[in-house]
């Protein structure tokens, strides 16, 4: 390993440390299903992992598995030498689904979200094959923003990958460990690798491919605004509820309002109104526009965790 490729690894070791304390992906006592498709992702997340358990007080267990679905070109046996060449404990399952794929989504449109589902439940199986407590995906935060702005542009929700999911039977839990850190670094780490990559060329290669143009979107806006996708990340860990089209729940509208007409003003009198106090406490004196935030405790939520470092914490702003 040179020394570059070192000072990236802790590096990114630091990214997971702080993901890890943050969102508790690994326990005592786990055993770690890594989904190993053969890509860049995968691949460094599984050297990566192995890499933090030698930091970690405690032990857990990794199995690579990788899902042989029967894509054309896909090379299961140069994925089953490396492992064993490297030390690792893994696992190759085929299962068709290449053709339920094609049966089912029409030609030109894209296979990724009913191929992921159908790998997403062989996983599910395999991990209760091998008594898996965790399943790790390669997701990273670049994936999490695209996810995010594919979300809104196309579906109109703001929902994003998520570092810790549970499924929705309570059945399994699925981590990201990687979701701080970006693809450039990701790619970087794992091109250090003497691995095999084996791409994806399924999904992707249409040229209307919904996350092909987020990404190429990204690519342009970061020309003008550098951190743009720093503060996307940033945003994953910041909602402001109060400043979105949430609905009230009903039992907080009064029983006997009626959703349709305005409210009634009661007649009071005004001698009867005692002067309102201000509703924000002024702000310290600082720096012209600084936001100093709440402190945690009482009434105020303790501090989301941030994949932002400090200075670029001290430099975020508030747009309405």
């Amino acid at each position: 390993m040179t020394a570059s490729h070192a000072r990236l690894e802790r590096r990114l070791l630091a990214r997971i440390r702080r993901l890890n304390r943050a969102f508790r992906l690994i326990e005592p006592g786990d055993h770690v299903l890594v989904a190993c498709s053969g890509g860049k992702d995968s691949w460094a997340l599984l050297f990566l992992l192995r890499a933090y358990r030698r930091h970690l007080p405690f032990s857990f267990e990794l199995t690579a598995v990788t899902v042989d679905q029967g894509h054309p070109g896909f090379d299961a046996g140069a994925l089953a030498d490396a492992f064993a060449a490297h030390g690792f404990a893994h696992r190759i399952v085929f299962q068709d689904t290449l053709s339920v794929v094609r049966a089912k989504i029409p030609e030109g449109a894209t296979p990724c979200p009913l191929c992921s589902r159908l790998r997403r439940g062989i996983l599910y199986r395999v991990a209760g094959e091998i008594g898996a407590t965790k399943i790790a995906l390669g997701h990273h935060a670049d994936d999490a923003i695209e996810t995010l702005l594919m979300n809104q542009f196309f579906a109109g929700q703001i929902k994003a990958m998520p570092p810790r999911l549970v499924s929705d039977d309570g059945r399994h839990v699925v981590i990201r460990p990687l979701a701080w850190a970006f693809e450039r670094e990701v790619a970087a780490y794992a091109a250090g690798l003497a691995v095999p990559i084996v791409p994806c060329d399924l999904c992707g290669s249409q040229p209307d491919h919904r996350r092909t143009f987020v990404r190429r979107l990204l690519d342009e806006l970061e020309r003008d605004a550098a951190s743009i996708r720093r503060s996307l990340l940033a945003s994953l860990a910041h909602p402001v509820p109060t400043h979105l089209h949430l609905p009230s729940p009903p039992e907080t509208r009064p029983a006997s309002a009626d959703p349709t007409t305005e409210p009634q003003v009661p007649d009071v009198p005004a001698a009867s109104i005692t002067p309102r106090p201000p509703s924000k406490p002024a702000l310290p004196a600082g720096r012209r526009g600084s936001m100093v935030p709440l402190e945690a405790g009482g009434d105020n939520p303790p501090p989301a965790p941030d994949p932002v470092n400090r200075a670029a914490r001290s430099r975020r702003r508030s747009y309405r």
